[in-house]
């Protein structure tokens, strides 16, 4: 399993960092991306936590750890500034908390976070059209989610997505090690989003091919 969205004690999750990795890894996770919700408020101060962890972990387990951020509830029109801040700080991986229908994540959330370039759009809810075609252009990737509540709208990201080519991956949005799964679990979820298993099966390379495009940020920044 390669999943790019979970949490730690640095924000709201239930394990620390460490602890979660070897639970992932117990699992059989190849890379697990740790993206702890940030806004103005503390922004620095986890990514700088999060880049260390993860070149320290990579140096003695496994499971390829890719650090990130989750930009989570922040007004629309700071995005564009907190996305630039993260990737000046050293993020490879930049999360977009998106317009859950479980929350009340502001109007706007979502365009703002494509037109700001981040990796990933997480359960962007009711995704209008227009969206899911300039996150297509952006290459923004679209999170079909297994997290409860969230995946609600899986359908329709999925249906959305196959409509205008936007690239879909899947995520856990991990908060205590239950929410981990198996990739045979995430084929699942995929498959009840809607998706044929062929379809299921692209989603998951799309994983990969993220994965792929990341390690080499991370061999930049000496931390793989």
């Amino acid at each position: 399993m390669i999943d790019f969205h979970t949490h730690t004690l640095l924000s709201d999750g239930a394990l620390n960092p460490s602890e979660l990795v070897r639970r992932a890894h117990v699992i059989g996770y190849r890379a697990i991306g740790l993206t702890d919700h940030v806004d103005g408020s503390n922004l620095e101060a986890v990514a700088r936590s999060i880049l260390k962890v993860a070149a320290d972990l990579n140096r003695f387990q496994p499971t390829l750890v890719v650090p990130g951020v989750e930009i989570t509830h922040a007004p629309p029109g700071q995005i564009q500034e907190l996305v630039a801040l993260a990737r000046q700080l050293g993020a490879p991986l930049v999360v977009a908390h998106g317009e859950s229908p479980v929350e009340p994540v502001a109007p706007g959330t979502n365009r703002a976070a494509i037109e700001a370039g981040v990796d990933i759009l997480a359960h962007p809810g009711h995704i209008s059209e227009s969206e899911a075609r300039m996150a297509h252009e952006r290459g923004v990737c679209l999170e079909i989610t297994s997290r409860h509540g969230h995946s609600l709208t899986n359908g329709h990201v999925a249906r959305i997505s196959l409509l205008t080519a936007a690239t879909m991956v899947i995520n856990t949005d991990t908060h205590s090690p239950e929410n981990l799964i198996s990739r045979a679990r995430a084929l699942q979820v995929l498959i009840g989003a809607g998706l044929t298993e062929g379809q299921a099966a692209g989603v998951l390379e799309n994983n990969e091919a993220l994965l792929r495009r990341l390690k080499e940020r991370l061999q930049t920044l000496g931390i793989v």
